[in-house]
This record gives C-alpha cells, structure tokens and sequence, in this order.
C-alpha cells in the first residue's frame, strides 16, 4: 500500500480528499498523525508557490510522499480577490462571507471561480503540480448548510444550487478541488512504484 500525507490540518479537505482518492489504492494520512508538524508560513504570491511550500515541508517532515493543496475563490468585480488571501480574509466563515457580500452590494457582475492547485512532493522537491477550477457566481445570500468556506454563496455554472446546498457526492464531483485531483490521480498511478514504502 502508498502512503501519501495531505498537508492540511483543515478535516473538511482531508475528507474530501479520502473521498476523491478511495478507489486509487493509496493511503491518505493526515497531519493529525504528526501533532508536532511546525505551521508553514505561506509566504507564496500564487497559489502554486503556497502548495509547493506545504508539500515540501510534509514531504521532509514526515519522510513520505506529501501533496498540499492552496485553493480559494477569484472574483472578477474585485480583481480576483480574495485569491490567495481567501482563508485569511476575515477572522471566520461567517465573517468572510459576509465582507465578500458587502463588497460585492450592488455589484452586477457576481461571476467568480473557485481555483486549486496541488502540488506533489517526495525527498522534500516538488515533482509535479495541477490546477483545477469551476466557475460561477456570488449568491445575493448564503445558501445551505453544507460544504465550507464560501460554498454556501457560491453557485457553480449549470447548477441552481450552491455548493452549501448540494450533497457531497454531487459537489466532489465537479468542484475546482475534484478537477485537480483528477489530473493528480492519473500521475499517481503512473508513479505508484515511486510512492510505495514501508511507512
């Protein structure tokens, strides 16, 4: 069996991800296994450099293959914020939602994407890195209980409910994060004799 970690301390992702991953023969562990695993400054101006520098740092830390993930949601009214910043925009969910909406109050163009990129690495470099994305709109109001983040004011095109409204298994399916691992899953299983160890 591969063991890969996904660097996050973030559950809701790491359920996603076990979700994505069950049906690849690979182990997902998580940094809960390793409590003493140091906060890595995401010092990075794109999301790329952000999941570079988490990979990395899981990858030498815990001595097998690691991916991380930065992803947050652009929206085109306010020049792509708040993009990298997205978890960081305000102190909770409730809260970034609730700046995101008064910023966009009386805006017409909602149009926004949501954007992840994953990156992989082993023996602390990175190896390989995918982005995924699903765009859509900004709701006039939250929408939902499910998901996380801006899920509930999210609507993605060819869909009448947001990602807080929809079950999982239907937004695992189309979500920026799913589009990225499918690109990630085809090059783990090209690499699987590389991931295998004894950990």
């Amino acid at each position: 069996m591969a063991y890969i970690v996904v660097a996050t301390q973030n559950e809701h992702k790491v359920d996603e991800y076990r979700e994505l991953l069950k049906d690849q023969g690979v182990e997902l562990r998580s940094l809960k296994e390793y409590p003493n695993f140091p906060e890595v400054e995401e010092n990075g101006k794109t999301f790329a450099e952000n999941a570079a520098l988490k990979a990395v740092a899981a990858s030498k830390y815990c001595d097998v293959p690691a991916f991380a993930d930065d992803s947050g949601l652009e929206v085109e009214a306010l020049d792509g914020r708040p993009g990298i910043y997205s978890a960081r925009y305000a102190p909770t969910s409730a809260e970034r939602i609730e700046k995101l909406l008064g910023e966009l109050e009386g805006c017409e163009n909602r149009r926004a994407r949501f954007v992840c990129v994953i990156a992989i690495a082993i023996n602390g470099e990175v190896i390989e890195t995918f982005e995924g994305e699903v765009k859509g709109v900004i709701t006039a109001i939250p929408r939902g209980e499910g998901g996380f983040g801006y899920d509930p004011v999210f609507q993605p095109d060819g869909y009448d409910q947001t990602f807080g409204e929809m079950a999982p298994e239907l937004k695992n399916s189309i979500s920026h994060r799913a589009n990225a691992v499918k690109k990630a899953v085809e090059f783990i299983e090209d690499e699987m004799s590389v991931l295998d160890s004894d950990f």
